[in-house]
């Protein structure tokens, strides 16, 4: 088992509809606003952003996004990215009645040197931390989207 890669996945069960949660999270540069812990996202181009992530561990990851898919027919959105983690995430949405399944899906190989050599004995820590970034992005998006 390689200790610095990890295949994450999320559901977030929403009450918008599939075309208004796409509209959300295709506007990437905007995920701070509703996203916690997505602290700031700077546009580099049209299909390129730079992020910088912190949950509740205290320090950031930075990484540079760059769109591979967009697809509103099929709802689904992907990213390659690079910097202190490697890989790729993709958003896939399906309708459920009038609301929406949002399915998040990554797999990265940890590029930051203390993550590297933390990767055994901190591992729980760390996908524990990836879970409260997936919970504070799910309760932010429902909010956002319901327009609190």
């Amino acid at each position: 088992m390689d200790w610095c890669r990890y295949r994450f996945r999320s559901v977030w069960d929403l009450t918008a509809g599939p075309a208004a949660v796409y509209e959300v999270l295709e506007r990437v540069e905007e995920y701070p606003r509703w996203w916690p812990q997505v602290r700031e996202v700077i546009p580099v181009d049209e299909l390129t952003g730079t992020a910088r992530l912190r949950s509740f561990l205290p320090y950031d990851l930075r990484v540079t996004a760059h769109a591979h898919r967009r697809d509103p027919a099929q709802g689904v959105l992907e990213v390659g990215m690079e910097g202190d983690l490697k890989g790729w995430a993709r958003w896939t949405l399906t309708a459920l009645g009038p609301g929406t399944r949002a399915l998040y899906e990554q797999e990265v190989e940890v590029c930051k040197p203390l993550m590297r050599r933390l990767a055994v004995p901190c591992r729980p820590v760390f996908r524990a931390n990836h879970a409260a970034m997936m919970r504070g992005g799910r309760r932010g998006l429902s909010a956002h989207l319901a327009g609190v």
